[in-house]
């Protein structure tokens, strides 16, 4: 799917000990399977249905996706940081397709 774009936004700065928060979105269509386009064929499902996000290689979330996420799943929470360190963001679609983003996050 060529319209799938990730985007993530963590703060600039950061200290040790520091939460900061993280949020992601991704441009996805999340088809259940259940609609029907004009000719009447059933539209396949199509969900983005896992995400992951890792720092500094430790998984922080985890989250498993179902038919009733709504259309470009939005995701907000925190996380405690101590060391400088890569955030890994990974969503897994039901076609197979794998997209991630690499975001570094250093610590002043």
């Amino acid at each position: 799917m060529s319209n799938v774009r990730p985007r993530i936004r963590l703060p600039r700065s950061a200290k040790a000990g520091d939460v900061v928060q993280v949020r992601t979105l991704i441009s996805h269509p999340m088809e259940t399977g259940n609609r029907r386009d004009t000719d009447g064929s059933v539209i396949p499902r199509q969900i983005i249905n896992r995400f992951t996000c890792e720092y500094a290689g430790k998984i922080v979330l985890e989250a498993e996706l179902e038919i009733s996420v709504a259309a470009n799943p939005y995701f907000e929470f925190d996380v405690k940081v101590e060391e400088s360190g890569d955030f890994v963001f990974t969503w897994h679609d039901d076609d197979g397709s794998v997209y991630s983003e690499t975001e570094r996050l250093e610590l002043s």
